[in-house]
């Protein structure tokens, strides 16, 4: 197998069945990237999800921008895109979950939040790009890192530092003698793995899934010799049903994830009960 982890198909081309080569498993390699520009030994670099991070964040605006410049009664087909998915979001997500009083201030984030998400997860599906770029722990780690920064300043702000204390800690006297065990554990559970599992669930589904079209791919390419055609068939059916399945996945995580985010905001808000 190549060491070069840049190649489009991340794996050798020339390698298939009975060929006396072992198959190209995917692997960590394939979420390797070596730098576009810079040097990765200095940590200044800059290179493809840094560039598929870019181009989706240029994308999102630039639909948005087209749909919303010159707003009409009668909306266009742009127009009338963009505000189903505006609404769905404002409507379905956050006034759902917040509330419309005090919800429709997070309407902006929740939305940016969430097609961002999605064209992430989308690159996966993209010929050339062909990578989530949300299966790099590093970018759920700050998104959710920026949903925790939010939900703790706003829960300091509504609160004060008792009631902070109160909600993290889930304080309530009817709890009796487990009080002291269920604070320590409400404590650890919103402090610290709270943030962790914001980010690791959406990492964990993008790079499982990437990993599983990879694996089909490879496979049905590999297979692709002598008897080994009939089997390379069936395996790319199932990149087919696979495919299909990411573009469900890659909208679930990102719905998963604003609604998350939501739950936190109206957590910090709410009074303590």
């Amino acid at each position: 197998m190549s060491a070069d982890p840049t190649q489009v198909l991340a794996f050798e081309t020339d390698c298939h069945i009975f060929d006396g080569c072992g198959f190209p498993a995917p692997g960590l390699h394939s979420f390797l990237f070596k730098p576009l520009w810079g040097d990765a030994d200095s940590n200044v670099y800059f290179n493809k999800t840094m560039l598929l991070a870019l181009l989706g964040s240029i994308i999102i605006v630039g639909f948005f921008w087209a749909a919303f410049r010159k707003p009409k009664v009668v909306p266009g087909k742009l127009q009338m895109v963009a505000e189903t998915g505006y609404d769905f979001i404002r409507r379905g997500v956050v006034y759902e979950t917040i509330g419309k009083k005090e919800g429709e201030k997070y309407v902006p984030l929740i939305v940016s939040l969430f097609f961002f998400i999605w064209m992430m997860n989308l690159w996966s599906i993209v010929p050339l790009a062909q990578f989530p770029v949300t299966a790099i722990i590093s970018y759920p780690l700050v998104l959710a890192l920026i949903v925790y920064v939010l939900w703790i300043s706003l829960t300091f702000k509504r609160h004060g530092f008792v009631g902070f204390f109160k909600n993290v800690t889930g304080y309530d006297k009817s709890l009796g003698a487990v009080l002291p065990l269920a604070m320590v554990i409400e404590f650890f559970s919103n402090l610290l793995v709270r943030p962790f599992t914001h980010a690791v669930r959406l990492f964990a589904n993008m790079f499982a899934g990437h990993t599983l079209l990879l694996l089909f791919t490879i496979a049905s390419w590999y297979l692709l010799n002598g008897i080994g055609i009939a089997y390379a068939g069936v395996s790319f059916i199932m990149t087919i049903v696979m495919t299909a399945f990411e573009l469900f996945i890659q909208a679930l995580q990102a719905y998963v994830f604003v609604l998350l985010t939501c739950t936190y905001i109206q957590g910090a808000l709410a009074e303590h009960h």
